[in-house]
């Protein structure tokens, strides 16, 4: 390339000289020796396109790209290792200018800056070049000018894109380990035989103490006294695990403290690295997550408690029934005034208290059925008062504190009182002598923080059902286990422990939570939250009080599978003048129903049973029998009839055991709604 500007110049100076302007030497010597001249002519363009032939060379096959361009952007000669950085062919880049290959300069751009190079004979800068797929790359542009008039530039370029690329990496590193090291978690020093030489501002944070103060300080400052000596010990030994100690902060506060050391070279010379981290927070989490382990155990067993004590009452419940329905036949039979009559009557009424001790196992379980309804919870609760008088006696003060505009809640109303009644009576029991209990009610809102630290919480509205008294109050060991059934502080003979287990399970069954508040001195506090209805309340319906019919006349299909309660609820039912077909399956049920030739009235079926429960059994049984009427019986409630306890509409249940009277009366509400006196 060099040659040819060579030979282009010498060209000119030929054309401009001409034959008549060369010297008389140069003519003579022309005409005396031609082969002279032509020789070392020859041997100077040999020399010349040698060089060119070098210099094309080194240039072609440089790891750098070059590019020879005019005034005007265009390419006029471009090497391969261009070619391979754009990914371009030479006939491609020979085709274009520089326009189409800059990722952001426009051609006016280009001839902009072309003169400007022009002006100056050279010029370094990088710039972006765009790829033949589309990317681009990033080049050191390395330029000059030819020597002349002709406006040629040799243009050198370089892919610096891995070079960059590195150098963000490198500079994206060191802005890490300065975040990290500036805003770690941890207090962060190097120190030299406890000196210290650097610090973050994680350390001033934990510390207390400003940066300045740090650098140079004796870290050893920064440890309580009561560690010290570990922290001295570690450091002379080199210790490089983990371990805790006493941090001391500026203001003298003492705090957890967790050490890490690693021993490094720091400018020339061995020293440590040390994390600090206040371990403060994390031992109060430990703490509160073993306080809600505890807790969540307790829920657990109480649970596990629930579902043994539901499994003895529903079984309990079968003896009991058979007990009281064959003593209360027996006694039909015999004449009042006989001795045997009052013996039974004896074991009558003890299988009575038995059915209230099962029941209130049941309602621990959350197994016995309700029939909630809304209700204004200040008029339920007043509605108990001259009864929780009678119970707590005269020489207890009764307080009632009922809050204004009270939300309605959705309740059985039985319920209410059997948990007023329980806390009355465990208050009672606690105050010696004159005392006071007092009954309030409240509007309470609870949020998901108060929730996330009282398990058995849900965020929400509730109505607030709180019973305090000044008696002799509770340990925490007492607490943890008040509401077990069978638990009980009173002497024996004196308590059944079931009182305050119903009270938790009733809570429990309506979807609410209960908290205790005691101390040993201090009294006591129940706080009962149960959820706010969000629907009007509506006036309670009368209820005509009417004796049931003691006899009937209807044909009613029996289905129970244990058959010490099928042989004595057959008698009960023909005492009652009842035809009685009586099946110990729900199969022998179906097949009896499709033999019998006259009308069925009633399905008197238990709930739970091998292969079939008692609702699927009704639903089949009522495509043949539409009109058939179906009344559900169980020591406990099924998930069949019942969604957690709560009776659907329109579903006739009665709970086992059972007299001959509560069944008749059942059947009546059944058979004839508009005359029973129990709606349900």
């Amino acid at each position: 390339m060099e040659a040819n500007h060579i030979r282009r110049q010498q060209a000119d100076r030929d054309k401009e000289m001409g034959p008549g302007n060369l010297s008389q030497q140069e003519q003579t010597g022309a005409a005396t020796s031609p082969d002279v001249d032509f020789t070392e002519n020859r041997e100077t363009q040999a020399l010349l396109l040698a060089s060119e032939e070098r210099h094309r060379t080194i240039l072609m096959t440089a790891m750098d790209g070059f590019w020879v361009v005019n005034r005007e952007g265009r390419i006029l000669e471009v090497n391969q290792a261009y070619c391979r950085m754009s990914g371009f062919s030479e006939e491609e880049l020979l085709a274009m200018c520089i326009a189409d290959l800059e990722s952001k300069e426009s051609d006016s751009e280009v001839r902009k800056h072309m003169e400007k190079l022009v002006a100056r004979g050279q010029d370094r800068f990088e710039s972006r070049h765009r790829r033949k797929d589309g990317s681009s790359f990033l080049v050191e542009v390395s330029v000059q000018c030819s020597p002349g008039d002709d406006g040629l530039l040799f243009v050198f370029l370089r892919d610096i894109s891995e070079q960059k690329l590195a150098q963000q990496r490198l500079i994206e590193s060191e802005e890490r380990f300065k975040a990290l090291y500036s805003a770690s978690f941890g207090g962060i020093a190097i120190h030299d035989k406890g000196l210290i030489l650097e610090c973050n501002q994680g350390l001033a944070e934990i510390t207390g103490y400003r940066l300045e103060e740090l650098v140079g300080m004796d870290g050893l400052l920064l440890i309580a006294p009561s560690t010290r000596q570990l922290v001295m010990d570690n450091i002379v030994s080199g210790l490089e695990k983990p371990y805790e100690a006493r941090g001391l902060r500026k203001n003298g506060e003492e705090y957890p403290l967790r050490l890490e050391a690693k021993n490094i070279p720091f400018k020339g010379k061995m020293v440590r690295a040390v994390e600090f981290r206040d371990l403060s927070q994390q031992k109060h989490d430990e703490a509160e997550r073993q306080r809600l382990q505890e807790l969540l155990l307790q829920a657990q067993k109480m649970e596990s408690i629930g579902r043994l004590a539901g499994g003895v009452a529903h079984d309990f419940n079968n003896m009991l029934g058979v007990i009281l329905g064959r003593t209360e036949i027996a006694q039909l039979d015999l004449d009042p005034t006989k001795p045997l009559y009052a013996d039974l009557e004896e074991i009558r009424r003890a299988a009575e208290r038995s059915v209230n001790l099962t029941r209130q196992l049941l309602a621990f379980a959350r197994k016995q059925t309700i029939a909630p309804r809304v209700l204004d919870f200040n008029e339920a609760v007043a509605g108990m008062l001259k009864m929780v008088q009678r119970l707590i006696g005269e020489d207890i003060d009764l307080v009632w504190l009922p809050g204004t505009d009270l939300w309605p809640v959705k309740i059985d109303p039985s319920q209410i009182d059997q948990v007023l009644a329980n806390l009355c009576v465990n208050a009672r029991d606690a105050i010696d002598g004159v005392g006071k209990v007092t009954i309030e009610t409240d509007n309470v809102l609870f949020d998901e923080r108060y929730c996330a630290s009282h398990p058995g919480c849900q965020p929400g509205e509730y109505v607030l059902l709180a019973l305090s008294d000044n008696g002799c109050g509770m340990d925490k060991k007492t607490q943890t286990q008040l509401f077990e059934p069978f638990f009980t502080t009173k002497e024996p003979g004196k308590g059944t422990g079931l009182g305050l287990a119903t009270v938790y399970g009733i809570v429990k069954q309506n979807n609410g939570f209960i908290n205790i508040y005691s101390e040993p001195g201090h009294g006591t506090v129940f706080r009962i939250y149960l959820p706010r209805h969000r629907f009007r309340l509506r006036p309670a319906a009368e209820v005509r009080n009417s004796e049931p019919a003691a006899r009937g006349n209807a044909t009613i299909l029996l289905v129970e599978d244990e058959p010490a309660i099928i042989n004595m609820t057959t008698l009960m039912l023909e005492r009652l003048g009842y035809n009685v077909l009586a099946a110990t399956s729900p199969t022998e049920a179906i097949s009896c129903a499709r033999d019998h030739s006259g009308q069925i009235d009633l399905l008197l079926t238990d709930i739970v049973m091998p292969h079939m429960n008692g609702r699927q059994l009704s639903a089949q049984l009522l495509t043949d029998l539409p009109g058939l009427k179906v009344l559900f019986m169980s020591g406990y409630t099924a998930e069949v009839i019942a969604h957690k306890g709560v009776l659907d509409q329109g579903i006739h249940f009665i709970e086992k055991p059972f007299t001959m009277s509560q069944l008749a009366g059942k059947i009546k509400a059944v058979l004839q709604p508009e005359a029973a006196a129990d709606p349900a």
